[in-house]
């Protein structure tokens, strides 16, 4: 599932493309086809991102909602679209520009009520500056959960997901099991700061870089990271390789369905 960095890149994107223009909208797979002929012949006003979640803003308090889910791709283009070829949930096109999503979990119109409503159902993120930290930590410092279950709920942070929670606890030096009411505000707030740093980078650079300069290939003389996620990383998906900054093998263990990295030795069983 693409984390939030990609979904605000999407978002600018977007944006960059068709605000301010009338659209066409279609859905060529027809299950959006009633939403599809709401937006058709709206002017698409803004774009934006909280989290995972993907909204435009049209004319008319028309509000398109995108998740992505596990499957979900977009693609965009100049001129006149392709023929629709697969499952062509929703395909945007203007005078300039052409947009088509696939497989997404979520397409549809929600009223801005809705929007405030799923809004309030998810935590702060990082990318966004209305983001208030104080309201995760609320959640976080009550809990017995461990810390890195508590960043990958959605409710608690909104768009941070295995690799930005992952790298960032690694460089905080946090185990990724300690109890969420174990970690200090201290703690707290320089894992927020490192967590908006890394997502921004990521939204400028278009991947996930999470390695400090002291510990890049280059500098170390290793061999640059081979992975179709991109970046340079510390422990994600490394399992059984030397840690970068101890040569400790990473470790690597199952929570709440997904795959924890880290060193133990970098990230030793502690409070925050």
């Amino acid at each position: 599932m693409p984390e939030g960095h990609t979904i605000h890149r999407l978002a600018a994107r977007h944006a960059e493309l068709f605000a301010g223009d009338k659209v066409h909208v279609a859905s060529p797979q027809g299950r959006f086809a009633e939403g599809a002929a709401r937006l058709t012949g709206s002017v698409l006003e803004a774009t934006e991102a909280y989290g995972k979640h993907l909204l435009h803003h049209h004319a008319g308090d028309l509000i398109l909602h995108v998740h992505l889910g596990l499957y979900g791709k977009v693609a965009d283009g100049v001129g006149e679209p392709p023929e629709p070829v697969g499952q062509v949930r929703l395909r945007l096109t203007s005078d300039r520009h052409w947009l088509d999503l696939r497989g997404p979990n979520a397409c549809e119109l929600l009223t801005p009520p809705e929007v405030t409503a799923l809004r309030g159902r998810l935590g702060p993120d990082p990318l966004r500056a209305d983001a208030d930290p104080a309201q995760a930590y609320a959640r976080i410092s009550r809990s017995p959960t461990p810390l890195a279950a508590l960043l990958l709920d959605q409710s608690v942070v909104a768009g941070a997901g295995l690799i930005f929670v992952t790298e960032a606890l690694f460089r905080a030096g946090l185990p990724p099991t300690m109890p969420g009411r174990s970690l200090t505000r201290a703690a707290w707030e320089r894992l927020w700061a490192d967590l908006v740093q890394l997502m921004r980078r990521a939204v400028d650079r278009g991947r996930i870089d999470t390695v400090r300069d002291a510990h890049l290939p280059e500098v170390m003389g290793r061999a640059p990271r081979v992975d179709p996620h991109g970046g340079e990383v510390y422990v994600y998906r490394r399992p059984g390789a030397p840690c970068h900054v101890c040569a400790t093998p990473v470790s690597r263990r199952g929570l709440v369905g997904r795959n924890l990295y880290w060193c133990p030795t970098c990230q030793p069983a502690r409070l925050g």
